[in-house]
């Protein structure tokens, strides 16, 4: 009879396991504490959560930090622990401009995204607009026609073929919240530009979308 043969882990492979866990413990502990910096010090760049969180916490900047979807997982279980009801109301309120918004610029098929749609929006949170135009001033033109102040920004994005583009941004203020419409073609309403979280295609939420998540709450 064949004999079994036994397999036995080998002392340099402890060690690696022992790293791979503290590697991922280090990584849940930056990432909470980033969550923490951006709930609390009107932080939005995940980034530089990140690197205040490790520095905060004393880690070696060598090491791997947490990704921007692993922050945000954070930043929800924080907010939900933290800020309870209080939280959901805000969110509910940004979501109520977003809607009334959303109806006068329903020419320009307004989406929604970023933190107000995924809900991790707070009090000092931009409420962001993707709108589509053709002409590229007619939001402008909009905006002039109805009266409503506003000031440009540009933001760079990732495209969905992994390029980079500037992309021109109208702010105004609606419910004492700041608005920022980002400019798009028509066409580009086909494909949704990498979300800065995960990577993916950004999520975006029509007029009726966000009408449903209104409904729900």
């Amino acid at each position: 009879m064949q004999s079994r043969k036994r397999t036995h882990t080998t002392i340099s492979e402890k060690p690696h396991g022992n790293n791979h866990k503290k590697s991922a413990q280090a990584r849940r502990i930056i990432a909470a504490e980033a969550a923490r910096i951006m709930a609390t010090q009107a932080q939005s760049n995940f980034r530089i959560a990140k690197m205040k969180a490790a520095e905060r916490l004393g880690a070696d900047m060598r090491m791997a930090l947490p990704s921007n979807a692993e922050v945000e997982r954070a930043l929800r279980a924080y907010q939900g622990f933290y800020g309870g009801q209080r939280h959901i109301r805000h969110l509910n309120a940004m979501r109520g401009t977003a809607l009334r918004v959303m109806r006068r610029l329903e020419c320009f098929s307004p989406r929604l995204v970023g933190p107000v749609l995924e809900g991790t929006a707070d009090e000092h949170s931009r409420l962001t607009l993707h709108v589509f135009n053709d002409p590229p001033d007619a939001v402008v033109i909009h905006l002039l026609d109805k009266g409503i102040a506003f000031y440009h920004e540009q933001r760079k994005i990732r495209w969905h073929d992994g390029s980079y583009h500037q992309v021109p941004l109208l702010v105004f203020d609606a419910d004492n919240i700041d608005v920022e419409l980002m400019l798009f073609d028509g066409i580009d309403l086909r494909q949704a530009p990498l979300s800065p979280v995960d990577g993916r295609p950004q999520k975006r939420a029509s007029l009726s979308d966000v009408e449903c998540l209104l409904d729900q709450a």
